[in-house]
C-alpha cells in the first residue's frame, strides 16, 4: 500500500483529535473563556466578532473534515461489502457496485429485494399455521 497523502494524515489527525473529549472541554473553555472577557470588553460589536468569526471557520473547516473521513469510511465499507458479496458462493455479483447506479435503478432493486421479502413473511407464516 502506498503511504497516504498528506491531506489524508492530516484529516485522520484532526478527526480523531475532534472526536476526543478533549477537543470538547477545549471549546468549551474558549466558549467559557469568551464569555467571561464580555464585561472586560464592554459586550462589544469586536468581542462578538470575535466567537463569530472563529466559529464560523472552525465550522467551515470541519464540514470538509467530516466529509472527507465519511468518504473514505464509507469507500472502506463499500470495498469490504464487496468482497463479502463476490466470496459469497449464492451471492447476486451484480449487486457489487450497486452505488454506481442511478436512484430509479436504485429504487427498481430496493422493490424487488422488498417483494423477495415479503414472499419470504408470507412463506414463514404459512408454514407456522401450517405446523
Amino acid at each position: 500500500m502506498s503511504r497516504p497523502s498528506a491531506f489524508t494524515r492530516l484529516a485522520k489527525k484532526a478527526s480523531t483529535f475532534t472526536g476526543r473529549p478533549a477537543c470538547f472541554a477545549l471549546a468549551l473553555g474558549i466558549i467559557v473563556a469568551w464569555a467571561v472577557t464580555g464585561p472586560l470588553f464592554g459586550f462589544s460589536d469586536t468581542w462578538q466578532l470575535v466567537i463569530n468569526t472563529g466559529t464560523t471557520v472552525i465550522t467551515f473547516l470541519m464540514v470538509f473534515l467530516i466529509q472527507s473521513t465519511q468518504n473514505r469510511d464509507t469507500e472502506a465499507m463499500q470495498i469490504k461489502l464487496d468482497e463479502l458479496i463476490r466470496v459469497s458462493r449464492s451471492a447476486n455479483n451484480a449487486l457489487l457496485d450497486l452505488e454506481e447506479l442511478e436512484e430509479k435503478e436504485l429504487d427498481d432493486l430496493r422493490a424487488h429485494y422488498e417483494d423477495m421479502a415479503r414472499q419470504a413473511r408470507e412463506m414463514q407464516q404459512a408454514k407456522t399455521k401450517r405446523g
